[in-house]
C-alpha cells in the first residue's frame, strides 16, 4: 500500500514539474511577444495557459484521490494539501502570462528595448517559478526561502520600471498610453513573483507545518 502510495507522491512531483515549466514558458513567450512584436506568440501563449488550467484540473484530481483512497500521515497530508494549494498559484502565474501576451499586441516593444527592464523582470520572476518548483520536489527549505527573499529583487525592479516609464514619458509626453501598458506588464510579473513566493511558502508548510505567509 506504501508503495503505491509513494509512486503515486512521485507522479504528483511529476506533474508539478510539468506544470511549473509551462508557466515559465508562458511568461518567457509572452515576454518575447512584447519585445521582438511576433503576432504568433500570443496565440501560443493562450494555449500553454489553456494547457497549465487543465493541468491544475489533473492535479487536483490526483490530490483529491490520494486524499481519498490512501491515509498519509502527517507530513504526507501536508504535501498533499500544499500541492493544491500550488497549482491554484500556478494557474494564476499561466493567466497573468496570457494578460502580458495580450497586451504585447498592442504596443511595440522594440521601442522600449534597453530602456526598460521588462525582460530583467521577467527573466528574475522565472527564476523563482523554477526555484520554488525544485523546492517542492526536492524538499529544499532554504531554496524555498531563498525564492522568498528573491522577491525583493522583483520589487526593485518593477520601481526602477516604474522610473524608467516616468522619465520616458517626460521626455515624450504623447507616449502615456504606451507607457502605462508596459506598466500594466510589470504590474502583472511582479504578481508572478508574488505566485512564486506564495509557493514557496507553501513549500515550507509542507516541511516544517509552519505557514510563514501572510
Amino acid at each position: 500500500m506504501r508503495e503505491r502510495f509513494d509512486a503515486q507522491l512521485e507522479r504528483l512531483n511529476t506533474e508539478l514539474i510539468g506544470m511549473g515549466a509551462r508557466c515559465e514558458d508562458a511568461i518567457a513567450m509572452a515576454v518575447r511577444a512584447l519585445l521582438e512584436n511576433d503576432d504568433t506568440l500570443p496565440t501560443q501563449v493562450l494555449e500553454i495557459d489553456a494547457e497549465i488550467d487543465r493541468k491544475e484540473r489533473d492535479i487536483e484530481a490526483l490530490c483529491l484521490k490520494l486524499l481519498l483512497q490512501q491515509q498519509p500521515v502527517a507530513r504526507d497530508l501536508r504535501a498533499i494539501s500544499s500541492a493544491l494549494k500550488m497549482v491554484s498559484d500556478m494557474e494564476r502565474i499561466g493567466d497573468q502570462a496570457a494578460d502580458i501576451a495580450e497586451i504585447s499586441r498592442y504596443i511595440d516593444g522594440e521601442k522600449m528595448t534597453g530602456r526598460v527592464h521588462i525582460e530583467d523582470m521577467a527573466q528574475a520572476t522565472i527564476h523563482m517559478v523554477t526555484g520554488s518548483i525544485d523546492s517542492f520536489v526536492h524538499k529544499d527549505l532554504e531554496l524555498a526561502r531563498a525564492v522568498a527573499a528573491e522577491d525583493d529583487v522583483v520589487d526593485r525592479l518593477f520601481d526602477q520600471v516604474k522610473t524608467e516609464l516616468i522619465g520616458l514619458i517626460g521626455e515624450k509626453p504623447s507616449a502615456g498610453g504606451f507607457c502605462l501598458d508596459l506598466l500594466m506588464v510589470a504590474k502583472y510579473l511582479e504578481r508572478i513573483g508574488d505566485h512564486a513566493v506564495n509557493i514557496a511558502e507553501w513549500v515550507e508548510f509542507s516541511l516544517t507545518g509552519v505557514h510563514v505567509g501572510g
